[in-house]
């Protein structure tokens, strides 16, 4: 379970740290003020960049600490600027780090319980994972991903990928 989750977070926040970098070389270039991003969004009821990264973040280093059995850290919603975002994705990755793979010892068949807004959910740690976890995880990543490539940022399927 380790390996299914944590170095795959950590990897792909890696990626969004980079294409983030992506976005303030463009902004330097275009003279569009880095802050015109954090609000924009594909649709009007869906959240904005800001929101996206935040999100990302949260799914993975919640869902790492889930998996372990610890209580997750919370993080504020503050981040008005790219580098704020950068900040967050940093501290996601280094909470990410502090879990090893002895932690996840028993993670496939730990019970995990969530309350959501609408539903509660009781699930194992394997379906956590595969279910709900990491893929709301790289909706968060695709999405902030697609609004910067909509609005002009030059990225490909490798920035989204990585090395």
């Amino acid at each position: 379970m380790y390996r299914q989750s944590a170095p795959v977070y950590d990897r792909f926040l890696a990626n969004l740290s980079k294409i983030l970098e992506k976005t303030e070389e463009h902004c330097a270039a275009t003279g569009i003020k880095p802050e015109v991003f954090m609000g924009l969004r594909l649709f009007p009821d869906m959240f904005p960049l800001a929101r996206q990264v935040q999100l990302a973040c949260d799914f993975a280093a919640r869902g790492v600490a889930r998996l372990c059995g610890a209580e997750p850290k919370s993080f504020p919603d503050t981040e008005t600027t790219l580098a704020e975002l950068q900040g967050r994705i940093a501290a996601a990755r280094a909470y990410i780090a502090e879990f090893g793979p002895d932690q996840f010892d028993g993670a496939a068949t730990r019970a995990i319980h969530l309350k959501l807004r609408m539903m509660e959910l009781n699930l194992t740690g394997e379906d956590f994972l595969h279910t709900y976890s990491m893929p709301q995880f790289f909706f968060h990543v695709t999405t902030a991903y697609d609004i910067l490539r909509a609005n002009g940022v030059a990225l490909g399927k490798r920035d989204y990928m990585g090395g």
